[in-house]
Parts: C-alpha cells; structure tokens; sequence
C-alpha cells in the first residue's frame, strides 16, 4: 500500500515519548502533497489509509489510532489506546485518552476531556470544559457542554443536552430532548427523559418497585411525568396502566404517586 504521509526530522518530546512531524507525500482529502501536519509517535497512530490526518500542532502517540475520515488539529491530544475513527472531529485544546473512543460524525473540542472506556458517537457534541469518563456513552445529536461532566455508566443520548455545571453520573440516563443545567447532579439510577427540564435537586425523584419487578423508576417536576420502564407518561396515566397490569401493582403506583404529590405541594409552600 502507497504511504499518504511520512515522519519528518522535526521532533518534540511528551510525557516520555518522542513525536514526530508529519508530511504529506501525496494529495489526499483536504490535504495537498507536500503539507506539513501536526505530531504523531509512529505510523500506527496514523492510518495510510483513508483520509484520516492529524495537523496543526495535535499530537498523537502511545497506542492511540486515528483512521477512516477522522481529523484531529488545533492543540489537542489523543493518547494511551484511544481512537478516533468515522468523520470525527477532535480539536482546540481537547484530551482524548485512556480506551476511549471518538466515532462517527462527533466533534469533541475546546478544553473539554475524554477519557476512561467512554464513547462519543453519532452526531454527538462534547466542547467547552466537559469531560466525559469512565463508561459514559453520548451518542445521538447528544450536546454537553460548560463544565458538565458525564462519567461511571451514565448515557446521554437523542438530542438531549447537559451544561452548565450539570453532572450526570452512576447509571443515569438523560435522552430525547430533555435539558440538564445549571449546578444538578443526576446521579444512580435516574433517568430524564421527554422534554424534561432538571437544574435543581428537587426537579426530580427516583423510586424503586419494591414489589414485583425491582426497577428504579423516576418523575421529572418540570412536566409531570413518569419514566417507569418503556412507559412514559402521567401520573394518571401510569396509575391507569399499572391497574391493567395488576390490582397490587395498581395500588402500590398510585399510593407512591400520592405521596409524590403531598411532597411537591409541600415544596411549592
């Protein structure tokens, strides 16, 4: 296979490892033959194929990989076993490292960090200062952004959003076109979902089914709905669908969403 690029002489040294400067031998994608590109340790970083490159002042090194149509520039970095692959994008003073991934048309940028197991995907967005890590997934047209910070098995997903301060953590799942702002932490089992809007501890509440199935299950304030399962809907209607499931299991929703009532009027007083 014919080399699209190949190490240049000029060298900088990071964290123990000698990069290079790459240069383009022959025009490919948007790069023109002969085109100076940013940083990498060894050509395992930089797929021959493709039109995958790394440019600017970007460094990639330890087993990190960039391949398919993937662009890395600006300052940032990938490292460790990171990867970044599809038509994503990695930029601006962004960290890529640990085993996490970069995928499909994402954009990772600004000062944010990626790290850990995690995964960006899809048309997902992560910029500002947010830092994804651990095992967390965001995927979908998915946005986080100012200092939010998605980390353990959490999910973001659909066109869901979380900024500000927000953090989302545990096995919390926020989706479709529900907003996490301000200085909340949407933690354990939580899932925010809908059109929900949750920027303090009180905007929502988790519940666990303590007699048949054993599933957490959640209520958002700001629209008066229920996440239970594949169910998602009212107070009224939840009740109405648990009776239809069971005479125990309609009684036991409706007393929780009793007291969930009496709590949130307590609340607004």
């Amino acid at each position: 296979m014919s080399k699209k690029y190949k190490l240049t002489d000029e060298t900088i040294e990071r964290y123990g490892h000698t990069l290079y400067r790459i240069e383009a031998v022959t025009s490919f994608g948007i790069v023109i033959a002969g085109e100076l590109g940013g940083f990498i340790e060894k050509e395992d970083n930089l797929k021959q194929s493709g039109n995958a490159w790394v440019s600017d002042n970007a460094r990639v090194y330890g087993n990190a990989c960039v391949s398919g149509n993937a662009r890395v520039y600006g300052n940032a970095r990938v490292s460790d076993n990171a990867c970044v692959y599809g038509n994503a994008r990695v930029s601006g003073d962004a960290c890529v490292y640990g085993n996490a991934c970069v995928s499909g048309n994402a954009r990772v940028y600004g000062n944010t960090r990626v790290y850990g197991d995690d995964c960006v995907s899809d048309n997902a967005r992560v910029y500002g200062n947010a830092c994804v890590s651990g095992n967390a997934r965001v995927y979908g047209n998915a946005w986080v952004s100012g200092n939010a910070w998605v980390s353990g098995d959490a999910r973001v997903y659909g066109n869901a959003c979380v900024y500000d301060n927000a953090r989302v953590s545990g096995d919390a799942c926020v989706s479709d076109n529900a907003r996490v702002y301000g200085n909340v932490w949407v933690s354990g089992n939580a899932c925010v979902s809908g059109d929900a809007c949750v920027s303090k501890l009180t905007d929502y509440v988790v519940y666990k089914n303590t007699w048949s199935s054993g599933r957490y299950f959640t209520y958002t304030r700001s629209n008066k709905k229920w996440a239970v399962g594949c169910f998602y809907g009212t107070s009224e209607e939840l009740v109405d669908k648990a009776y239809k499931d069971s005479e125990i299991s309609g009684k036991m929703y409706e007393k929780i969403v009793q007291l969930n009532d009496e709590m949130y009027a307590e609340l607004e007083d």
